[in-house]
């Protein structure tokens, strides 16, 4: 979660470039990522250099490489070192802006070339639109002081300044929280073996988070080149239809040791999407709002769940895409749950009647603050075309370790781990009473309340009885004490010399 202190930084470069003619929210946003991306591909390397002078080799596969870089089109030929983050901030400031302008965002577009790429194909139309070198000497101060050591940074950096661009709340960009990411991660624990994608993927934080589980967890695997490979290029895919998105997703996964993913333009719920039977695991916060044509949908969708909500759409996408046996953990808003509508029920009634719907955690309100109030939940399920949900396991998060006003400071008070614990011990809580935190609902049950999966439907609360004192109990005392302050009052105006 972005602190007080990074984000006045934020706001600082955010004015840098709104006095110097760049008002367009979107357009400082891709700038801004244009130069986070450079700056983070020299701290790699740095590191890289680092851990191979500790071990006492040479370092391999260096990106900034000895020598100059040519390119004969564009006219460059210039050492590697000056395109380096380290070296150019100390320019000055017409030789930074040059330097940056015409030989390091070349440099940066031209990564991967040849190689059909999510990152060359949507690097290939950006522009450095940074407009003069005063400009750009403050911005690289700004994000020069900011401690991108910090891997969420990067992500939180693009969720709070999207946050100050009015659309944003409307189209449902980059709005899941990263603790939230992770935790949703952690619950699904995917491995070598899946096939991840999400379907409205933002900045592309639920396969990153996914790559970096992978790398953790399977760090020798990772080693094996068929492994790696895999890595590499299929284990992911992104779709979006935001140009900016895209090329912000691939900088982010290349970022992650993702060279080649499969991240395309493309609206998940149309009829270009034919996608199914191909992923295993699905993670996503789709958007809740936003225009929809609805000509355009697919019509094995609307088959499923006739509808202009993108919320129920993309449930049934997402059941299309996912192999058999293949898993799913996805944001929702509320009325997902509980939904009154045909549409609604018929998506609900799909999960529970004919895959496997395994669990339901509702989140409070605040936890997309400051960006939008909506109650929303998680929902976790498993495609099988025959059934299989026997009960569904409820959770009741209270706490995600911030506040839940507009400020999301942190607190001590934090559900997540003992969500995630309890998830992965589904076994133990076979005895747990609905005044518990979580605890199952069995299938009879949901069905008798058609289908709802409100947890307030199934939640029960123990209020604590109150006796008080019979009215003419409480009127004794009250004469009792009225004829205290008489006598109070007397013995003052005695010691005060006053008449009675």
């Amino acid at each position: 979660m972005i602190t007080g202190e990074v984000r006045n930084k934020i706001d600082g470069i955010w004015e840098t470039f709104w006095t110097g003619g760049l008002t367009n929210p979107l357009s400082v946003i891709e700038q801004v990522t244009y130069l986070l991306f450079i700056k983070l591909l020299d701290d790699n390397q740095i590191k890289k250099e680092r851990n191979a002078h500790a071990l006492g080799v040479q370092p391999k596969n260096l990106l900034f490489d000895s020598g100059n870089y040519v390119d004969e089109k564009e006219n460059i030929d210039e050492p590697y070192s000056n395109l380096r983050w380290s070296v150019f901030k100390h320019f000055e400031p017409q030789e930074l802006f040059n330097t940056v302008k015409d030989k390091v965002f070349p440099f940066i577009k031209q990564i991967n070339n040849g190689k059909d790429t999510a990152f060359s194909k949507y690097m290939n139309d950006a522009v450095f639109m940074v407009p003069t070198p005063r400009v750009l000497v403050k911005v690289v101060d700004g994000l020069d002081d900011l401690d991108l050591n910090n891997k969420d940074m990067m992500g939180d950096v693009y969720e709070y300044l999207l946050a100050k661009i009015a659309s944003s709340g409307k189209n449902g960009q980059f709005r899941t929280p990263r603790h939230i990411i992770r935790m949703m991660v952690e619950m699904m624990k995917p491995t070598l073996n899946d096939v991840i994608v999400d379907p409205a993927m933002g900045s592309a934080g639920f396969i990153v988070e996914s790559a970096r589980y992978i790398n953790e967890h399977y760090s020798k695997e990772l080693l094996k080149a068929e492994h790696q490979s895999k890595y590499t290029t299929t284990m992911f895919s992104g779709y979006d239809t935001d140009q900016t998105m895209l090329r912000i997703g691939a900088m982010n996964m290349m970022l992650h040791g993702v060279d080649q993913p499969d991240i395309k333009y493309q609206d998940s719920l149309s009829e270009e999407n034919t996608t199914s039977n191909k992923f295993s695991l699905i993670l996503a916060n789709p958007p809740f709002k936003g225009s929809l044509d609805y000509e355009a949908v697919s019509k094995d969708l609307l088959a499923v769940t006739k509808t202009k909500k993108t919320e129920l759409l993309f449930l049934a996408v997402m059941l299309r895409m996912l192999k058999v046996g293949g898993r799913a953990a996805s944001v929702v808003p509320d009325g997902v749950l509980f939904g009154s509508s045909n549409a609604h029920k018929a998506i609900r009634k799909e999960l529970i009647d004919n895959h496997k719907l395994t669990a339901v955690i509702s989140m409070p309100s605040g936890v997309f603050k400051p960006y939008a109030g909506v109650s929303t939940a998680i929902i976790i399920f498993t495609k099988t075309n025959t059934g299989g949900t026997d009960k569904v396991w409820f959770y009741n998060m209270e706490a995600d370790g911030y506040t839940l006003d507009d400020k999301r400071s942190p607190i001590e008070q934090n559900d997540i781990d003992d969500i995630i614990n309890r998830f992965h011990n589904l076994d133990l809580e076979e005895n747990r009473t609905r005044l518990d935190k979580s605890f199952f609902v069995d299938k009879k049950e949901i069905i008798a309340n058609d289908y709802d999966l409100s947890i307030n439907k199934y939640l029960e609360v123990e209020y604590e009885k109150i006796e008080y004192d019979s009215p003419a109990v409480i009127m004794d005392r009250i004469d009792s004490l009225d004829d205290e302050i008489e006598v109070l009052k007397n013995e003052l105006k005695s010691l005060l010399n006053l008449d009675l």
